[in-house]
């Protein structure tokens, strides 16, 4: 795996560079929060439900404000909307400092659900923008570093923020959080290369309705079975990601570790979304074929390490299960971006960029509270099973609709 390349895109592309950090920097007090908060909801409820609830915010949150992002994505100057994005997030984040109790909980989660909104237009109006900032045979090595870097920062963030927390406390990982979205903020303003081709004047007109986006983007994958099935991927994943919700249960309860235990596994999912990206590329390639195979062996990755998370004897083995997992997780993300990225015009891109992160984050949330219910009635280990049970079936179904794409990667390429 040679790093060459990309440090020489790092050095190379100034405007690159500077999204590049933003992005490590607003993941970074993400995490932190998140575990905080995680560790916060199990203190003051001892529900893994609640903690699932986090998530589920998370994700319902992104989602419901997806379909509105796209279009702004695609008819506003998209620089502008970032920055937007960023300081308009400080002060909600600073909102958990609210949170002081069992009766005022419901504050940190209004704002965990309106931070989601935040990011709903913040990364598809990120994914949408990079192809216009490095040059096309550069984008594979961009979207593996943009993609590691929510790895990088869930590694760092999580493990540094289950350590903060326990150290200095939780208010200051929310404080973290919120400064973080001013230094993207900064980085993104100091970028002076265009986000987005000037095929007409950026906001004029009235636009189309959200409906007329969704049918766009949909008209755009319907006619395109390459194009579908990188659409369908995170989606496919995403099915079974209520498994996420279970790392906060094992770290904190079943292993004993409180906050420090969520810390090590979210880490652990962290370390691993960073190595996969890279070693995927380093695999698979970077052709539509090789995208589709590297999607392909994702899914089995995924579904075995998971599958013998909850028979871990200790924390370690768990967090090292998370780390293998996770590999393949990151590196399907990084290949369906990249997908879609190059079979997307420009005009169309944010908008299909906020339906896939629409669409996966509406199944996650769905996922996120059935694995909650099923850890609340049952046990942890059961919902992590049927989570791992739900992969595989959307997994099959997934590989047999891209079949077809992939024979037609094939002959192209040969």
């Amino acid at each position: 795996m040679r790093l060459g390349p990309y440090v020489s895109l790092l050095r190379q592309n100034p405007a690159f560079t500077r999204l590049y950090v933003a992005q490590l920097a607003s993941f970074a007090g993400d995490w932190f929060a998140t575990v905080a908060l995680l560790g916060l909801a199990l203190e003051f409820t001892g529900s893994a439900a609640v903690a699932s609830l986090v998530l589920v915010l998370q994700t319902g949150g992104f989602a419901a404000a997806s379909p509105l992002a796209g279009i702004l994505a695609d008819r506003l100057d998209r620089r502008r909307l970032l920055i937007a994005a960023d300081l308009a997030r400080v002060p909600i984040a600073l909102g958990f400092l609210l949170a002081r109790g069992p009766d005022t909980l419901w504050i940190a989660l209004v704002c965990v659900a309106l931070l989601a909104v935040g990011a709903a237009f913040f990364e598809p109006t990120s994914s949408a923008a990079l192809p216009n900032l490095v040059d096309r045979e550069r984008l594979p090595e961009a979207n593996v570093l943009i993609g590691s870097a929510w790895g990088t920062m869930l590694a760092v963030g999580a493990a540094l923020g289950g350590l903060v927390a326990v150290t200095l406390g939780r208010d200051v990982a929310f404080v973290i959080n919120a400064l973080s979205f001013l230094a993207s903020a900064g980085l993104i303003y100091g970028i002076r290369g265009s986000l987005q081709e000037r095929q007409g004047p950026v906001g004029g007109g009235a636009g189309p309705r959200v409906g007329e986006s969704l049918r766009d983007a949909l008209a755009f994958a319907r006619g395109n079975r390459l194009v579908a099935a990188f659409l369908l991927s995170k989606t496919t994943f995403g099915v079974g990601t209520g498994l996420i919700a279970m790392l906060a249960v094992f770290g904190s309860s079943v292993f004993d570790g409180g906050d420090a235990g969520i810390g090590v596994l979210f880490a652990a999912r962290g370390l691993g979304a960073l190595v996969g990206p890279f070693a995927g590329r380093a695999i698979v390639g970077t052709d539509d074929r090789g995208l589709l195979v590297g999607i392909a062996a994702s899914l089995g990755v995924v579904a075995v390490a998971y599958g013998l998370f909850p028979l871990a004897p200790a924390i370690w083995v768990a967090a090292l299960l998370v780390f293998v997992a996770h590999c393949g997780g990151g590196a399907q993300w990084v290949f369906s971006t990249l997908g879609l990225q190059r079979a997307t015009p420009d005009h169309l891109r944010g908008r299909m960029f906020s339906f896939d992160y629409g669409l996966v984050t509406l199944v996650i949330t769905a996922s996120t509270l059935l694995a909650g219910i099923l850890a609340e009635s049952l046990a942890p280990a059961i919902a992590v099973w049927t989570m791992v049970g739900l992969i595989v079936v959307a997994g099959v179904g997934w590989l047999l609709f891209a079949l077809g794409a992939w024979r037609a990667a094939a002959a192209s390429a040969g």
